[in-house]
């Protein structure tokens, strides 16, 4: 990644905070779960799920699953929703759609509507960092890092490289 047009938000060390306080606060609002699963979108969001998973594990004894959502989040129109988990594996649980950034909602809004059909015990939202431009009604529940930036910056996080781990802006 050219450093020389990104300017550093978030170091590795400050992200695997994030992650770690984020791993906190759902250990805190489902510590009465016995399974929660994390299904994260394909990108660095399924990695920032990896990472709270492992998180999760080492603070409780909750069992945490991991599911990939995948699906072209450039389309402008609904694309088909692929999830690498059986339906059932989510009945009746906790699931936290999981992504890097929250920018104006439209990927989670699309992630949603698999969820729509299946009789969940609770959806939540983890994303690793809130852009704060919402388009359509949908929030994060769990955010590492608040940003306000102008709609011309773009932010970018990595979590599937270890050299360039973190929260960059260009």
């Amino acid at each position: 990644m050219g450093e020389e047009q990104y300017s550093k938000i978030l170091d590795k060390d400050r992200t695997l905070q994030k992650v770690k306080r984020i791993a906190y606060e759902i250990f805190e609002n489902n510590f009465d779960e016995k399974e929660i699963i994390l299904a994260g979108i394909d990108g660095e969001g399924y990695f920032f799920a990896q990472l709270l998973q492992q998180n999760l594990k080492e603070i409780s004894s909750i069992k945490i699953n991991i599911a990939k959502i995948i699906f072209d989040k450039t389309a402008e129109y609904q694309p088909d929703i692929i999830l690498e988990s059986d339906v059932d594996t989510f009945k009746h649980k906790v699931v936290i759609i999981v992504d890097d950034v929250l920018n104006t909602g439209k990927t989670l809004a699309f992630c949603l509507r698999p969820f729509l059909s299946i009789p969940l015990k609770k959806l939540q939202v983890a994303a690793l960092v809130d852009r704060n431009y919402p388009k359509y009604p949908i929030s994060a529940d769990y955010v590492g890092y608040s940003l306000s930036t102008t709609l011309s910056e773009h932010v970018k996080v990595v979590l599937s490289n270890n050299d360039e781990l973190g929260l960059y802006i260009f």
